[in-house]
């Protein structure tokens, strides 16, 4: 295979379940044999997208941040997947305010063909992710070139830790295994 696979872990609490399916996913990449690198939010300082459009000039923010790096690291993979917890029936805030500072690479030569989605929630209701995976096709339409791989969605996992032998981390790792 040896894709470059980025994983990008947006939850900022320590432990959390969506953090669990980015590294099972991750494992699942690796041992495909491809080259893969887990970026956690938690920790990174980025400020929100202030829609200048410098960055559509310039294929560079004028924000000198951790969104910067990122963004450019996503431009540059093969395979990009997110692992986000729904917060009222969406993708995570700090997901969100990433996905806008990506804006550099809406002119640019971008290299990401699959993008994935991994998701958490405490509602287990299988609708819950809606909201979130159209808001990730949002973003995936402005990159003509790409497409939404697959998804996985563990609901009912409240406290860190729940997702502990749930099912649905095996689904991930076979995610990972076939990008």
């Amino acid at each position: 295979m040896d894709k470059n696979v980025i994983v990008i872990s947006t939850s900022l609490r320590s432990g959390s379940n969506s953090q669990r399916l980015a590294e099972a996913f991750a494992k699942g990449a690796g041992e495909a044999g491809n080259r893969v690198e887990v970026i956690s939010l938690r920790g990174k300082k980025f400020g929100f997208c202030t829609g200048c459009l410098f960055c559509q000039k310039t294929f560079h923010c004028f924000m000198k941040d951790d969104a910067e790096e990122i963004s450019e690291k996503i431009g540059a993979a093969d395979v990009v997947a997110f692992a986000t917890p729904v917060y009222y029936y969406g993708m995570s805030g700090q997901m969100k305010a990433l996905l806008d500072r990506c804006n550099p690479l809406f002119p640019q030569a971008y290299r990401f063909r699959d993008v994935y989605l991994l998701m958490t929630a405490a509602d287990d209701n299988p609708h819950t992710p809606e909201r979130a995976i159209s808001g990730m096709t949002g973003w995936i339409d402005c990159f003509p070139k790409s497409r939404l791989a697959d998804t996985v969605f563990a609901g009912g996992v409240t406290e860190a830790g729940d997702i502990e032998n749930h099912e649905v981390l095996h689904e991930a790792f076979e995610a990972g295994m076939h990008v």
